[in-house]
């Protein structure tokens, strides 16, 4: 019902052959609870976590809210998840051929100045049971985690985990997740440090901090609190950041393009901007599981038309 297979559909990117460029973004199935499940929903690849070393409870209920006018949601999670080890353990046992990524970040607990050993962690544990990683260090709901996102301790995590990842006989593709709320110049230091590290790409972008143009009452805000903003409100957001990095990189690498994807329009206008493939999240809550179907025919569409 919601499987669209088409030879025209499929992605090669760094070294996996993706069935079709809709992807379900990281946070939706923290745990890795549904990867054959979701096979049957059309998507041509899952994002599980974050996953951290060690499970933790995340920030304390309620910590995700929807606002229906603004088709958003605010959600302060706080990478809340059942570990490495289990998630591993679930992985192990699955029965689908899905490209599954895992999204890894460090422990609420873990000081900055020992994150790396948390990242490596959780590497080191899923490793087997994943097709590629993206590391998070743009999510707004663990204090002081977007600190890492600077040049130089950004640029020490990573060189970190690819001295891991280069230790083994096949090394994974590592990806790295940013926030959308990064200036031009922080734009600047991430291409220079993907090149550089020669990381396998960019997931543009997380949820954002802002609060810009809701229609969302004030009084709600301020009762909702902090927490990180996705849906229609970050789209643009979104774009810009993935236009930037794929002229100012001219392309050199893959970006994955996620953010306030509520239609196949906009699937192909991120697609346009830059993006080589897609994920949904907060679009696929609000229009539900058909999203990816019609994206995947308008792709087609767009292809007999060009």
């Amino acid at each position: 019902m919601y499987v669209l297979n088409n030879p025209k559909l499929e992605r090669e990117l760094f070294g996996l052959k993706f069935k079709n460029p809709v992807g379900l973004a990281a946070g939706f199935d923290k745990n890795a609870l549904n990867v054959d499940e979701f096979e049957d929903y059309g998507f041509g690849f899952i994002e599980i976590g974050t996953v951290t070393p060690v499970a933790q409870p995340g920030n304390e209920k309620p910590r995700l809210f929807r606002l229906h006018g603004d088709a958003a949601l605010i959600n302060r999670m706080g990478f809340n998840n059942d570990g490495a080890e289990s998630i591993a353990n679930r992985l192990r046992k699955r029965k689908s051929s899905l490209i599954v990524g895992g999204n890894i970040g460090k422990n609420k607990a873990t000081l900055n100045e020992l994150a790396a050993e948390d990242y490596v962690k959780a590497f080191q544990t899923l490793f087997d049971h994943v097709d590629y990683f993206v590391v998070n260090v743009s999510s707004p709901n663990t204090p002081n985690l977007r600190d890492l996102q600077e040049k130089e301790p950004l640029k020490a995590l990573l060189s970190r985990l690819q001295m891991e990842n280069r230790s083994k006989s096949k090394p994974k593709p590592i990806l790295l997740k940013i926030a959308p709320d990064l200036t031009d110049g922080q734009l600047d230091d991430i291409v220079d440090i993907v090149k550089s590290l020669k990381l396998d790409g960019v997931v543009a972008t997380n949820t954002t901090i802002a609060r810009d143009n809701l229609k969302e009452p004030e009084e709600n805000l301020k009762r909702i609190g902090n927490g990180g903003l996705s849906g229609r409100p970050v789209y643009a957001k979104s774009n810009r950041v993935i236009r930037y990095l794929a002229q100012k990189s001219g392309k050199s690498f893959p970006i994955i393009g996620v953010g306030g994807i509520h239609s196949p329009k906009d699937a192909l206008e991120k697609l346009a901007a830059g993006a080589d493939l897609i994920q949904v999240f907060t679009g696929y809550i609000y229009e539900g599981p058909k999203l990816v179907r019609n994206i995947n025919r308008a792709i087609l569409e767009q292809g007999k038309n060009n």
